[in-house]
């Protein structure tokens, strides 16, 4: 799909449609951070701050979201602005993406829906804090974010810290490896955990320079190769929590949940708002560092690319 022929829903940013028409590196980034991630005005001060990472590495950065009922490629400063202060906006997934359009609605994109939207718009890389996965507990719960079989369907690199320390990582690669997604770890051998640079697994691929993973995805396009990769890139060693003390927070904030009854979408937004807490705050800084961290690779990897 070019951009020419885009749903009627969409609005592209001017400085993301001439990237893409000129063949210029752009980098999509997901909006549940905005919508759901922390509060205002931080929440804006961290968008913010990402696209500025992406434009420092080179790249144009397309924030994606819905704004009532219009998906956004790239946000203006005004329309970053009044989604940063929304206070009922949805997290929208594959399943409901179409909804919030149909009913006008402002809404967060998950890394499942953003990968939709980057690729019909003709983005290629993404970068995100960490994707989602297999919730502890699927076996009872069923409890399996829609990112994993996304990154089986839509051809977007994804850049992240791994998945979600919250969830079970060794069914999460699992899960990976069937819907047939190379998981690469970014100059390390071990397989991060999104505040920890390891989680005591092994990541299935290495590779070690951004130009490397370019030529790797060049490769899987030669041979048509459906589907996304995932680079795993650990969080900088000035700024992770290490694994054995981030699980004690993570089981007493899983405790909490039980305890409330937490279910569904609102799993993940709990959880991680209870570690801040848990953490003083400490879980939000390292948030912050490895999402940029992120930022400054994915632009990288656009530049080798186009």
């Amino acid at each position: 799909m070019t951009t020419n022929d885009l749903p009627v829903a969409f609005d592209l940013h001017p400085d993301v449609a001439s990237a893409l028409k000129e063949g210029r590196p752009v980098v999509a980034l997901e909006s549940t951070i905005i919508t759901h991630g922390m509060p205002f005005p931080q929440n804006l001060e961290m968008a913010t701050m990402v696209e500025g990472v992406i434009a420092d590495g080179g790249a144009v950065p397309a924030t994606i979201a819905v704004i009532d009922g219009r998906v956004k490629v790239g946000l203006t400063e005004n329309e970053r602005e009044q989604l940063a202060q929304i206070k009922s906006a949805r997290k929208v997934s594959r399943a409901d993406l179409a909804f919030a359009i149909s009913e006008g609605e402002s809404a967060g994109t998950t890394v499942a829906a953003t990968m939709m939207i980057a690729e019909m718009a003709g983005i290629r890389v993404f970068a995100t804090g960490g994707i989602g996965g297999v919730h502890k507990g699927a076996s009872e719960s069923f409890d399996i974010s829609a990112d994993l079989m996304e990154l089986g369907r839509t051809s977007v690199i994804v850049v992240a810290a791994g998945a979600k320390a919250i969830l079970d990582i060794p069914k999460t690669l699992e899960v990976l490896e069937t819907q047939g997604v190379p998981v690469v770890g970014y100059q390390t051998d071990a397989m991060p955990a999104f505040w920890s640079r390891e989680s005591g697994l092994d990541a299935p691929l290495r590779v070690d320079t951004a130009e490397a993973i370019a030529a790797f995805q060049q490769q899987r396009d030669r041979l048509s190769v459906d589907g996304g990769m995932l680079v795993a890139n650990p969080i900088p060693h000035e700024s992770e929590i290490p694994q054995a003390e981030m699980n004690t927070y993570i089981e007493a904030a899983q405790a909490d949940m039980e305890r409330e009854c937490v279910s569904g979408k609102d799993v993940t937004p709990y959880l991680l708002g209870r570690i801040v807490e848990l953490t003083q705050g400490r879980s939000l800084t390292s948030n912050i560092a490895l999402v940029k961290n992120n930022a400054k690779l994915a632009a990288a990897i656009a530049q080798h690319l186009v």
